[in-house]
């Protein structure tokens, strides 16, 4: 295909931007198990696992009707790099950290759930490569989610534990639920429809309207109408985080992904305003492609350039050396060429592709910079750290990264912020 070149012979940079179309026609109500996209419902049975059935229950949703798929629940709970139990619970960041760094999903035949066990050695059978995080309450953008995409994970507070329990609000004639109040979402479930008109008297409580969302629960087939329930427009929690696994690629989609941050984005980093540079450098196993680079924006409407450094220096010395080494470190990351740019509608991970076909050489150590602005923000930048509440288990010898207030004055965080920056690139080996 032809490149685009300006004037000067520069290649253009790609323009990459991510929003969801508006020109929709939405129905008044939308049900998966009529379009045959309904996942199949899982049994967390007496396990703190909800988290992981909503996250990979939503993914196989995203996959329907074309390919059906039941993933591990086992697996992601237990190979993952946070030192939770199985009956511990979780969140969706963990979930969103496993699978963008190609740890899964499995197959449930290779790890089936329940029995205390998963092995070692099982390799991912998706690449997820988007995973978008909707605003809070916009039910608009989650019904487009569900409509054009998949499932959208969401949370909810319940004081059951499984299909047996009563709840004041949980009506198990009609399957309907609504909690109003101040706590917080404490179980995960999946939106896969809704009905704008479901009656407002199918609730407990006087409510103020009609409406529903369609989700599924991970408690069986013996809650609600076989494993699906109806949660109102009203209800607190519902639609506050929202979690939808918009880019699933097959696994030859690149051949190696580079990556330091296998606990995805625990906190966030900055210099005080919505703009910050961060780098990540990386050096080639053998002689390969730079094809793509991968990070989240933390906040919607983030609008990012991404560029390229080749031939970094190595970081071996200490003393004077050292000082003079920093220096060439930062004079070749700042000597970039830009690759994309582009903006995001929403949260989430993105995977950026490169039109620009850069071959580096075998054990060339390179470096992916990215210029981020997230309005309304003052750490625009993810990263991966150890939140001192023993859950994340943080390596922080797997990484070499850099922060910048403006492009040309550059911190080694692994050693000024003891983080990791949440900056994955990938690659195709030379054939």
């Amino acid at each position: 295909e032809e490149k685009k070149t300006s004037g000067t012979g520069k290649t253009v940079p790609e323009i990459w931007n991510r929003e969801w179309p508006s020109n929709v026609d939405l129905p008044s109500s939308y049900d998966y198990r009529e379009h045959e996209r309904a996942p199949k419902i899982g049994n967390q049975g007496s396990l703190g696992t909800c988290w992981a059935f909503a996250s990979l229950t939503a993914l196989e949703s995203t996959l329907l009707p074309k390919q059906k798929e039941t993933f591990s629940v086992d697996h992601m709970s237990m190979h993952n790099h946070f030192l939770l139990g199985q009956d511990e619970g979780g969140e969706y960041t963990m979930s969103m950290a496993y699978l963008l760094s190609w740890e899964g999903p499995v197959w449930e035949s290779e790890d089936p759930y329940g029995d205390g066990f998963s092995p070692d050695g099982l390799k991912a059978r998706e690449h997820v490569q988007e995973i978008q995080i909707l605003p809070s309450k916009d039910y608009e953008a989650i019904k487009k989610a569900v409509y054009l995409e998949g499932g959208v994970q969401s949370s909810l507070y319940t004081s059951m534990r499984d299909y047996e329990s009563e709840s004041v609000y949980y009506n198990r004639d009609t399957n309907s639920y609504c909690y109003i109040g101040t706590e917080k979402p404490n179980h995960d479930s999946v939106i896969v429809g809704w009905d704008d008109d479901y009656p407002k008297e199918n609730f407990n409580m006087e409510l103020e309207g009609d409406g529903a969302f369609i989700c599924t629960n991970s408690w069986g087939e013996n809650f609600g109408d076989q494993g699906y329930f109806y949660v109102s427009y009203y209800d607190t929690n519902i639609g506050v985080h929202n979690i939808v696994y918009t880019g699933i690629e097959p696994t030859d989609n690149y051949d190696n992904i580079y990556q330091s941050d296998l606990c995805g984005w625990v906190g966030q980093i900055g210099y005080g305003e919505d703009t910050a540079w961060f780098a990540n450098a990386y050096k080639t196993k053998t002689k390969e492609e730079l094809a793509a680079a991968g990070f989240y924006a933390t906040g919607a409407g983030t609008e990012y350039k991404i560029y390229a450094a080749r031939n970094l220096p190595d970081r071996d010395s200490t003393g004077k050396e050292k000082l003079h080494q920093d220096h060439m470190m930062e004079m070749a990351l700042n000597k970039r060429i830009l690759l994309a740019e582009g903006k995001m509608e929403y949260a989430g991970y993105y995977t950026i592709p490169f039109n620009e076909k850069i071959v580096l050489d075998q054990g060339e150590k390179f470096a992916i910079i990215v210029e981020i602005k997230t309005p309304d923000t003052v750490h625009p930048v993810a990263i991966e750290y150890d939140a001192g509440d023993g859950i994340a288990q943080v390596d922080l010898t797997d990484g070499e990264g850099y922060l910048s207030h403006n492009g040309s004055l550059w911190e080694h965080v692994e050693e000024t912020q003891k983080c990791n920056l949440c900056l994955k690139v990938y690659t195709h080996t030379e054939k």
